[in-house]
């Protein structure tokens, strides 16, 4: 895992314990070529740091992935489409469209799937653990 004191500028933190969450990341990895994206379980110290600095607010359960990019913290579909934006043009684009729609239509879609993700695709025993490959990437 990561150790220097390096402030990363994209941080995605995931609910280390949701199957939907870390299938997720896995994706993001896999197509993250150029290793500009950090992960981190909220279930971690380090979360809590990066989050509430930015002065966002942590207590809906319904929030299973947040952003860093920049300073701020994005979160809910926002996140999860900001995150899309800096993969490979054909994510960016499809991001750009569902950008455009309401954000209160899209954090009602990301909410029901939030609230369900653990009967829909079920939950681990214990945060996931990074590989060797992945661990530099992972803070």
């Amino acid at each position: 895992m990561k150790q220097n004191n390096v402030d990363p500028e994209y941080i995605i933190f995931f609910d280390g314990i949701c199957n939907l969450c870390n299938g997720f990341i896995d994706f993001v990895i896999k197509r993250d070529k150029a290793k500009k994206i950090f992960y981190s379980s909220l279930q971690s110290d380090i979360s809590n740091k990066y989050i509430n600095c930015a002065n966002t607010q942590t207590n809906s359960s319904y929030t299973t992935i947040y952003l860093y990019k920049n300073g701020k913290v994005h979160d809910k579909s926002t996140a999860i489409l900001m995150i899309l934006k800096e993969l490979s043009f054909g994510y960016r684009t499809l991001a750009g469209f569902f950008l455009l729609l309401p954000k209160v239509l899209r954090d009602s879609i990301y909410n029901f799937i939030a609230r369900n993700r653990y009967r829909f695709f079920g939950k681990r025993d214990s945060c996931r653990l990074p590989n060797p490959e992945e661990k530099d990437q992972f803070l």
